[in-house]
């Protein structure tokens, strides 16, 4: 026979049970939708974000397609395809208008329009997020500033990749050679170029590069 006691005990154990699911069933049921509504909140984000991408792709490839399928553009085509690209940047993801950046700046320094090339390496080395973009686009400002600003300025942005953990290490001793023959310091240019040459490390163009700039310095 089963015990009176643990009858009245089930009982109670089932009263109280079903006070709190009636008391706090409204909250559980509320935290359930929450959980699901930020699931599905993050689903349509990441689809979204998704979706952007693909079709900032989409837009990059349509304006640099024509650009890389003929020859090189200079003067006012280069500065109109600049143009387009500075303008899909301002409106694309951050890679993508990273990259447009980048080739808008090329090509307004072959239309002969410094300032806005200047101007675009600038914003990207200082405000990118991207470290490797932001220092690569400190070195073509260095590289392309060689005596149009003050040297100092030119080997302040070289100095931070002059460094052995940066990819950029080798090409920028190449410009701070340069640099230094701009200056006339032709001895210290002749060293940079030398050790260059001989760093296995260095990309095969640098050190190409490096052998004939010695040889002409050296007659």
């Amino acid at each position: 026979m089963v015990d009176i006691f643990d009858e009245v005990s089930d009982d109670l154990r089932t009263e109280r049970a079903l006070r709190l699911a009636r008391r706090y069933g409204a909250l559980l049921v509320l935290a359930c939708i929450a959980v699901l509504l930020g699931v599905a909140g993050e689903q349509v984000w990441t689809w979204r974000q998704d979706k952007a991408a693909q079709q900032a792709a989409g837009r990059y490839l349509a304006l640099t397609g024509p650009i890389d399928a003929g020859a090189p553009p200079t003067g006012a085509a280069a500065g109109k395809d600049a143009d387009a690209l500075a303008r899909f940047a301002g409106t694309a993801p951050a890679g993508y208008a990273s990259l447009a950046r980048l080739r808008a700046a090329a090509l307004y320094e072959a239309a002969n329009q410094p300032a806005q090339a200047n101007a675009l390496w600038t914003d990207l080395a200082r405000n990118d997020a991207d470290p490797m973009l932001a220092d690569l686009a400190r070195l073509l400002w260095a590289q392309h500033n060689i005596g149009a600003a003050p040297d100092g300025d030119v080997h302040e942005e070289l100095e931070p990749l002059l460094k052995s953990s940066n990819p950029y290490e080798a090409l920028a001793h190449e410009t701070q050679a340069l640099l230094d023959l701009h200056a006339g310091k032709t001895a210290i240019a002749k060293g940079e170029l030398t050790t260059l040459l001989a760093d296995p490390a260095a990309p095969a163009g640098v050190r190409n590069r490096a052998d004939g700039l010695l040889a002409q310095l050296n007659g």
